[in-house]
């Protein structure tokens, strides 16, 4: 059955199109509401005022001047981001075209929040009218700091910001964070780790983030992730894949592979040259995919009949940040990516 899900993303205000997202006014509105660029109580005139001339005409030009008149220093440098963003999303026909322009240049010009606001909602389009708890537990990884664990067997992925809220304030807000500056005993950090039983309950609690993802090879959520990386390709590079979790590559044709993040690119890469890897190194490996081009004449000639192996890893301080957009960059494609012109 299908559920929404992730409705502060705006995604139900995009207008949705063959090729992909179109933005809308009423979503450029509910961009304008976010926490860091809605005006405080506090905020003086020029903060209200510039706001109130956004909601009313949300794609008319903001000029530096009227950022640069602000009275307030940090709402100077958010309406710099965010005008930053918007006109970047407003050169193109979708956000999926705007994504991957975002990775065309040496650098990326917007701030890594609307990043991943962007992913959040191409994210949130390929899971349309699913009713699946794993594949969307699994597809908060495109978007959200994990830390990881291994108990029973278990390699649990849990959102790094729900775990801080908890360990701060025991999950009780504000006034958790007195009780625990007063020397107040909290309940521990409990999160649910999705199953059966519980997966139904997924919908109710997808914006509290409070559900931990068993990643472990022949799991559900390791199963999850390989199809969403499929769907990812397919929307935003334009061709078909296979993906599949796999436990080590032993493979003597290894020819090429993909880090879905710098840790993972790293000991990839240094596997790949023959150098020695201690085993606190490659155990921070979270997990490894074969990918194999539906299309084999999709890859460039010398990858043809030839999987791509990916690679997700975690830091020393057991922090995942997953960069799928190194599935833009970084496949051996024998033509052109999705066309992403201006």
């Amino acid at each position: 059955m299908a559920q929404d899900f992730w409705t502060a993303s705006g995604f139900r205000l995009l207008e949705p199109v063959p090729r992909g997202l179109a933005v809308t006014d009423a979503w450029l509105r509910h961009l304008l509401q976010r926490e860091e660029i809605r005006p405080p109580e506090e905020a003086a005139a020029r903060e209200r005022e510039l706001h109130a001339r956004a909601l009313a005409a949300p794609r008319a030009p903001i000029e530096a001047r009227d950022i640069e008149a602000l009275e307030d220093a940090d709402a100077r440098s958010n309406w710099r981001e965010l005008v930053r963003f918007r006109d970047h999303i407003l050169r193109f026909d979708t956000l999926e075209d705007a994504y991957a322009a975002l990775f065309a240049g040496a650098t990326v010009p917007v701030a890594p929040a609307f990043v991943d606001l962007l992913a959040e909602l191409i994210v949130r389009a390929l899971l349309e009218g699913s009713g699946d708890a794993w594949l969307c537990r699994a597809g908060e990884i495109f978007f959200r700091e994990q830390r990881v664990a291994s108990e029973g067997g278990q390699l649990l992925a849990a959102d790094a910001a729900t775990i801080e809220m908890f360990a701060a304030s025991g999950g009780f807000g504000d006034a958790g964070r007195w009780l625990r500056g007063q020397g107040a005993e909290l309940a521990p950090v409990k999160m649910d780790i999705l199953n059966g039983e519980n997966a139904p309950f997924y919908f109710l609690r997808d914006a509290l983030r409070s559900f931990a993802l068993d990643l472990a090879p022949g799991r559900e959520g390791a199963a999850a992730l390989a199809e969403l990386l499929e769907r990812w390709v397919a929307r935003l590079v334009g061709i078909e894949v296979r993906v599949r979790p796999v436990e080590r590559v032993e493979d003597p044709r290894w020819r090429w592979h993909v880090g879905l993040d710098a840790e993972a690119t790293r000991i990839l890469n240094a596997l790949y040259e023959g150098k020695q890897v201690d085993a606190a190194e490659l155990e921070r490996i979270v997990l490894l995919f074969r990918l194999e081009f539906r299309h084999p004449a999709d890859a460039i000639a010398e990858m043809e009949g030839r999987p791509v192996y990916l690679g997700l890893a975690c830091r020393d301080d057991r922090r995942l940040r997953m960069k799928p957009q190194n599935l833009l960059t970084n496949l051996p494609l024998a033509r052109p990516e999705r066309d992403s012109s201006e």
